[in-house]
């Protein structure tokens, strides 16, 4: 994994694996690999993925079970895609609709650009 400088790796760290329970890559209910073991595989302080685990703990995706260790909550998935689909509504349709009307797309020809989009993607 490339780290930027622009922000803690912990913090890098917890939006990979969000990211990564919300495209299924991790299983609600699915235990996350072990500090030890992501700290050897990423060649980072255990301390860092344990601050990483436990923001994600904070958060609502992940719990920790005593003696088991940290495994996806049931329901985190589709919390991380409701709430990227509210912040996409609330904040990136107004910044889209404020481009279409400075670069005079009309609503018509945005439409079939993302029809012939998402049929390539398909």
């Amino acid at each position: 994994m490339h780290w930027k400088d622009d922000q803690p790796i912990f913090r890098q760290l917890s939006e990979k694996i969000t990211g990564q329970i919300r495209d299924g890559v991790w299983i609600e209910g699915e235990a996350l690999p072990s500090v030890r073991s992501v700290a050897a595989d990423l060649k980072i302080n255990h301390l860092t993925v344990m601050k990483s685990y436990q923001l994600l703990v904070e958060q609502g995706l992940v719990e920790k079970r005593r003696g088991q260790g940290m495994f996806v909550k049931q329901g985190a998935a589709s919390s991380l895609i409701t709430s990227e689909k509210d912040e996409f509504l609330e904040c990136g349709v107004p910044e889209l609709a404020d481009k279409l009307v400075r670069m005079k797309i009309s609503v018509d020809e945005l439409v079939n650009k993302l029809e012939q989009y998402l049929e390539k993607t398909s």
